[in-house]
């Protein structure tokens, strides 16, 4: 027999297994380069601005109403949602199957879980309303909520991303000096006293409600 080991035997020993891949011939071929980058970018500023020019004098895109991102670290902020909620287009005084063709977006999904999300975005939609300049499908034919020729011919496009500006948020409370008044006062009570209210508000009716029944 012959002392050297065939390829269909494993050597001895607890040697780690021969597994070369001699393949990653060419590498140059994988390099990713963004030489384009500023062609790139001046391509997409002229599509913009041909797509602008297309559509004027009306808007770019659709008006979006204004949402708070999740997590803690975004909800702070103040970005572009989806779609209008129905709740905010009743309180508008538009139609959701009119809203798509007056330029808004609608989401059916979305709900308003605060009044103030209902008050910001139905006012945004007021404001919209308010500036909103209706052509006529076809000149001669002008029908009940189309603007008048002097509105129409005054018509300019909106260069706000956006359509409308985003609103801006309240500012929060400067820093201040800490009074000895602010020290002494037992805020820890009070509020376990405030969440103890708000839990057994409805038991204390109840008693209340059964108490003025037994009188």
């Amino acid at each position: 027999r012959s002392g050297a080991v065939s390829a269909a035997h494993m050597v001895r020993h607890n040697n780690v297994v021969p597994n070369q891949h001699f393949h990653k011939t060419l590498w140059q071929d994988h390099v990713k380069t963004w030489f384009d980058q500023a062609a790139r970018k001046k391509r997409r500023r002229l599509k913009r601005a041909a797509k602008a020019a297309a559509v004027a004098p009306r808007p770019v895109g659709l008006l979006r109403p204004a949402v708070h991102p999740p997590t803690n670290k975004y909800n702070y902020k103040l970005r572009q949602g989806r779609g209008f909620t129905f709740a905010e287009l009743k309180e508008a005084g538009i139609n959701k199957k009119q809203a798509r063709s007056i330029g808004v977006a609608v989401d059916h999904r979305r709900r308003n879980r605060s009044a103030e999300s209902l008050q910001l975005n139905s006012q945004r939609l007021k404001e919209y309303k308010a500036a909103l300049i209706v052509f006529p499908k076809k000149r001669n034919k002008v029908k009940a909520g189309d603007s008048s020729k002097e509105e129409i011919a005054s018509a300019v496009q909106t260069k706000v991303k956006g359509i409308l500006k985003m609103p801006e948020l309240p500012k929060g409370e400067e820093a201040m000096v800490i009074t000895d008044e602010m020290k002494s006062d037992d805020v820890f009570h009070k509020l376990r006293l405030l969440r103890a209210d708000y839990r057994l508000y409805g038991i204390r009716q109840k008693n209340q409600l059964a108490a003025k029944a037994k009188e």
